[in-house]
């Protein structure tokens, strides 16, 4: 089946969208200042160029040359053992699968978002009070909110490429741009910028353990959506005579950019108002809340625009996630685009309500299993194992088994003369990295 063709600045927008996720506004800051800030950073952005920058190209070169759902594309492109490879394209799974978990964690920014209209909590205590209600006991608003999720990302991916995602793009990415980078010009006046920069960049080497090496390597990777076929997909969309090495590094720069940005802006608030940056997850839906309150009539803006922020991030994302699995269905069984959105769709929401109940205290202890609840489950499996299993994938399918000659085609004009850095390190830094970073995450190997 044919599939509908992205603009080049539509593909970009995507792309982006895709990797710009609640993982940068959310997660980066957070995981900075748990792991000691500068040092950290460094060793972040030295892995997103070695790392990030080989298998984006990785995943491009694969969805364009194939032109088609993520399982075709191995078949086609795999010279010998077709059956065996179509197996690589099932990492499309992984997205819907965080979707699970996804949703309800973007409905929570909905509820933030209509929060900052009314009234912040005044404290850090109160506003950890209400995130822990919202989470353990508020069910029937986090049901109200995923579902509203579930309909926004079900009704533009029914759409398509060109009239949803695309569009949806063309909207959202720029109000998440402009919004940040307003909140960064303002965060620029206050006197703890300079804190911010100087916990972000002047690197403090003796708070970064092999842990915090294993952390950057792993959010480096999971924060471009590598490993889940979305790249994949989006780029068997692509324009012909599209430089992949461009689009990736575009991409690879707004991504990085947003994160530092968000960083940046956060953590001069926090040093602004007297909070800490290292307050763990719940730096963005506890922490901040309190120090917006601080801001009086000003905070309410800043709250208001930084969760619709992270709410169009999240959204962005969200329907790259549920887009692999829905062309696989369309390209390999002929379902209708319709019925392929609202089956991917019903199948993350019904399972999501499951995973609010699983860390709801009244119903927790029937949806949880062993020393984790379905929702924990479902994002240690995703992240520890999927994902990186299936960026491992893709680079020992385009390292070992594509054909040189193809490859060389197609990349070595646009790398020019670090072609063969690239090649060197598909097939042997970007393996081992993920090696080490899959053994550690599951606990074979402790670092």
């Amino acid at each position: 089946m044919k599939i509908a063709r992205f603009s080049r600045i539509g593909f970009i927008l995507a792309a982006a969208g895709s990797a710009v996720g609640l993982g940068n506004i959310w997660k980066f800051p957070y995981i900075t200042g748990e792991n000691g800030g500068g040092a950290f950073v460094f060793v972040y952005l030295i892995t997103v160029l070695m790392i990030g920058f080989t298998l984006m190209i990785a995943e491009m070169l694969i969805g364009y040359l194939g032109r088609s759902d993520s399982v075709s594309n191995f078949e086609k492109l795999a010279p010998r053992n077709k059956n065996l490879w179509k197996y690589g394209g099932f990492m499309s799974v992984a997205g819907l699968l965080i979707m699970i978990f996804y949703a309800p964690v973007i409905g929570w920014t909905f509820h933030f978002v209509f929060l900052s209209l009314s009234t912040l909590p005044s404290s850090v205590e109160i506003a950890s009070e209400h995130f822990n209600t919202l989470v353990s006991m508020d069910i029937t608003t986090q049901i109200f909110y995923h579902t509203l999720v579930f309909v926004f990302v079900t009704t533009v991916v029914t759409k398509g490429i060109k009239g949803g995602i695309e569009k949806l793009n063309f909207v959202l990415m720029p109000v998440l741009v402009v919004t940040m980078g307003g909140m960064f010009l303002y965060a620029l006046s206050l006197s703890g910028f300079s804190k911010a920069w100087e916990f972000m960049f002047y690197p403090d080497w003796d708070k970064l353990n092999s842990a915090a090496l294993v952390t950057a390597v792993g959010h480096a990777f999971f924060t471009l959506s590598l490993g889940m076929a979305t790249i994949l997909t989006y780029s068997a969309s692509l324009p012909k005579d599209s430089n992949l090495v461009r689009s990736s590094l575009i991409v690879i720069a707004l991504d990085t950019g947003i994160a530092l940005v968000a960083g940046l802006t956060l953590f001069t608030f926090l040093y602004e108002y007297g909070a800490t940056p290292s307050a763990g997850p719940g730096l963005v839906f506890i922490s901040l809340p309190a120090v917006f309150y601080d801001m009086g009539a000003l905070g309410h803006i800043f709250a208001f625009s930084f969760f619709v922020a992270l709410a169009s991030a999240g959204l962005t994302s969200a329907v790259s996630l549920v887009e692999p699995f829905i062309q696989y269905l369309v390209d390999r069984f002929g379902f209708s685009r319709l019925k392929a959105s609202l089956s991917s769709g019903l199948f993350f929401y019904l399972f999501g309500i499951i995973a609010i109940l699983s860390i709801s205290k009244e119903y927790g202890a029937y949806f949880s299993f062993g020393s984790k609840s379905f929702f924990d489950w479902i994002d240690f499996i995703t992240a520890s194992v999927m994902l990186p299993v299936g960026g491992l994938v893709m680079s020992i399918f385009v390292g070992y088994v594509m054909e040189k000659e193809r490859i060389a085609s197609q990349l070595q004009r646009q790398l020019g003369r670090i072609y063969p850095l690239w090649y060197f390190s598909i097939r042997y830094i970007v393996p081992i990295a993920l090696v080490v970073v899959i053994l550690n995450l599951i606990g074979v190997l402790t670092l």
